[in-house]
């Protein structure tokens, strides 16, 4: 009896570990854009659906030729939506907000956009140029916007964006004047 609970505790503690550590290993993605190169890490532990989400667009090639098409230097900067002639891109069905993570719209957090429907984010996020804190759960509406990752590598790049001139264009204010592209966004192997 004593060597059965053993094996079944031996069991528990691999199944455990296995799946605690496939859980809680953060993912790596290399975005290059016109204006240069930044690396992020994801978080599937805090943000699944939402790291799952922009995973299956990054995955699909979604990105690729998409622009940050919403600008303001000081708040953030916002992609993954339209395309340089500001078409919006077909995408999948919204999935669930998760801000209530417990991660924060700090400098360098990516977070996924939304419209002022809770539950409407789809292909579009943005990345945190200043600690937002009124983004966060619950929010100005009760919810907030949900972080999933951060930038690692490359913020200069988020500077270099957030500093260009932006203007009104097809209704949609705060557009850089010349188009900041995403040439490609890719996961990083982080295999040893």
């Amino acid at each position: 009896m004593k060597q059965m609970l053993i094996r079944l505790l031996i069991v528990v503690l691999l199944a455990l570990g296995l799946t605690v550590d496939a859980a809680a290993e953060p993912v790596a993605v290399s975005m290059k854009t016109t204006l240069g190169e930044m690396q992020l890490e994801l978080y599937p532990e805090q943000a699944p659906e939402s790291v799952k989400n922009f995973l299956r667009y990054v995955d699909e090639g979604f990105y690729n030729g998409t622009v940050f098409h919403r600008v303001i230097n000081g708040f953030m900067i916002q992609g993954g939506g339209f395309t340089a002639d500001l078409e919006r891109k077909t995408t999948h069905d919204a999935i669930r907000n998760e801000a209530r993570n417990g991660l924060k719209n700090v400098r360098g957090t990516i977070a996924m956009a939304r419209t002022s429907a809770p539950h409407s984010a789809t292909s579009q996020f943005f990345i945190n140029h200043a600690d937002n804190n009124n983004l966060d759960y619950p929010g100005l509406d009760g919810w907030g916007y949900a972080v999933f990752g951060r930038v690692t590598v490359g913020m200069e790049t988020v500077d270099k964006i957030a500093d260009v001139f932006t203007a009104t264009r097809n209704g949609m204010a705060n557009v850089p004047e010349e188009a900041v592209t995403i040439e490609s966004v890719n996961r990083i192997s982080t295999s040893k």
